[in-house]
């Protein structure tokens, strides 16, 4: 295994220069003129006197300038930390001082322009040196920053491409936010391949009429999605009459997956056309990924509504109960993760990284906070968030369960279900449905009653334009609006 992010790109660039490895628009950079681009983001790096092990802030836009910045600040031994202009400005504060962000690239320190760094002059990275860190929420309302390293990314790529057959002639869309670690995936995914990454620039990745045209425009191969936004994709793929598409892989993450919008997709293409579907349930905070799920024609239509399937091969995963005890098979219980993609911990939080960090029988884990079942066949089943579990009068109920049967009633398009508190009545559960042709409130409820325990049935229904999003596609639950 390389000793490091760079080492890698340099052996891909060593090998074919000449291959395009960056598609923006109308701009195209070679390996060879990516190199140099990112060598001379390292020089100027160096010339203001940043150190190795660093962190370095990192604000553009979706465009050519993302793999140039990544690499360069790598490239200068220092690790990048994204800061997303949508943040509140609060926020934003907060992340650079904890990181002590002397020097941020697309600030005050220009993508372009600088002559390249001889090799000799990079200082020599070690798979220990921080990667990046990256900002998430946390339950208390302050965002945390996960640090991980070369050799967490390098884990992952060594674990997770063997499993696809993807080379050099694929094309990988960079559709994700640098701000969502899905990014760091699909842009090492491609250049440790030799692939080209088609970066999808912030205008298309909100459209879904122009993404899908530059899906067939730029012969996307491998697409990288959270389920949320790969509704919309399937509802403007039909509407614009199901043409054919490129692709080879879709590959879902961040969310639980929709296997029943799924599996029409798959019904619509012909099936010499049709793409092998993959789910990979992650966690930023042990890189990215953690499991890998081919949903075939058995599992998008088998018992299991969110089947995750095994570990990768570079990581393990323990079921345990709130005792850290592991749970028998078919008992549910909490992911534990270990293995070479667990990161090294929260930046400046030794509090919060010994509680989710955690060594048990002498091997150091991750605790996820996801709850989970292992099936009879040794695969896994995912079934929420422990902290999405509400209690409501006394009973405990799943909001994701109730997600998936309501997206299934006549005329729902999308739908996201929370708690709420009402001062007259108490504790209400209340659907959020984006309605489509036939919708009735009344006979979604009956639909519901007719799956659902009384208790499980929500109690209102309110409809949206749209489900709401985060910057990295995920429902965003604090922007739906009180009932």
């Amino acid at each position: 295994m390389n000793d490091s992010l760079p080492a890698l790109f340099a052996e891909v660039c060593a090998r074919q220069p000449y291959r395009i490895a960056v598609v923006c628009g109308e701009e195209r950079l070679t390996y060879a003129e990516l190199d140099a681009a990112a060598r001379g983001l390292a020089a100027e790096l160096l010339r203001r006197g940043v150190r190795r092990g660093e962190l370095v802030g990192l604000r553009v836009s979706r465009s050519a300038e993302v793999p140039v910045a990544v690499l360069g600040i790598m490239l200068a031994g220092a690790a990048y930390v994204p800061l997303d202009p949508q943040y509140p400005a609060e926020r934003l504060r907060l992340m650079v001082d904890e990181c002590g962000i002397r020097y941020t690239v697309g600030g005050d320190v220009p993508v372009w322009g600088h002559d390249p760094a001889p090799a000799d002059e990079l200082p020599a990275l070690t798979p220990g040196d921080l990667a990046y860190v990256i900002y998430t929420s946390g339950s208390t309302g302050r965002p945390k920053g996960c640090m991980l390293t070369h050799a967490n990314v390098l884990s992952l790529l060594e674990g997770a491409l063997p499993l696809f057959d993807v080379g050099a002639d694929d094309r990988w869309t960079l559709f994700h936010s640098i701000n969502f670690d899905f990014s760091v995936w699909e842009l090492w995914g491609a250049l440790a391949t030799g692939a080209t990454l088609v970066i999808v620039d912030a205008e298309t990745s909100v459209d879904p009429v122009e993404f899908l045209e530059l899906l067939i425009r730029e012969g996307v191969s491998v697409l990288n999605q959270v389920p949320p936004v790969f509704r919309v994709l399937v509802e403007t793929h039909a509407d614009a009459g199901r043409p054919p598409l490129p692709l080879r892989y879709v590959i879902f993450g961040g969310d639980a997956v929709d296997l029943d919008v799924t599996a029409a997709f798959l019904d619509a293409l012909p099936e010499d056309g049709r793409p092998v579907v993959v789910n990979m349930y992650g966690i930023t905070e042990t890189t990215v990924h953690v499991t890998f799920k081919e949903l075939d024609q058995a599992a998008l239509r088998g018992p299991d509504r969110s089947p995750i399937g095994r570990p990768l091969p570079h990581l393990d995963v323990v079921l345990r109960d709130e005792c850290g005890v592991a749970v028998p098979d078919g008992g549910a219980g909490e992911m534990w993760v270990s293995g070479g993609g667990v990161g090294v911990g929260y930046l400046g939080r030794d509090d919060l990284t010994a509680e989710r960090f955690v060594v048990a029988d002498g091997v150091r884990w991750y605790r996820s906070g996801d709850l989970a079942r292992r099936t009879g066949d040794g695969e896994l089943q995912y079934l929420g968030r422990a902290d999405r579990q509400v209690k409501l009068r006394g009973l405990r109920v799943e909001l994701g369960e109730i997600e998936t049967v309501l997206r299934g009633c006549t005329g729902v398009r999308d739908a996201v279900v929370r708690l709420v508190d009402d001062r007259a009545l108490g504790d209400l559960l209340v659907a959020y449905v984006v309605a489509g042709d036939g919708y009735d409130a009344k006979l979604v409820r009956d639909e519901c009653g007719m799956v659902l325990p009384a208790s499980m049935v929500p109690a209102r229904y309110e409809t949206l334009p749209a489900i709401p999003l985060s910057t990295t596609g995920k429902v965003d639950r604090a922007a739906l609006p009180y009932p």
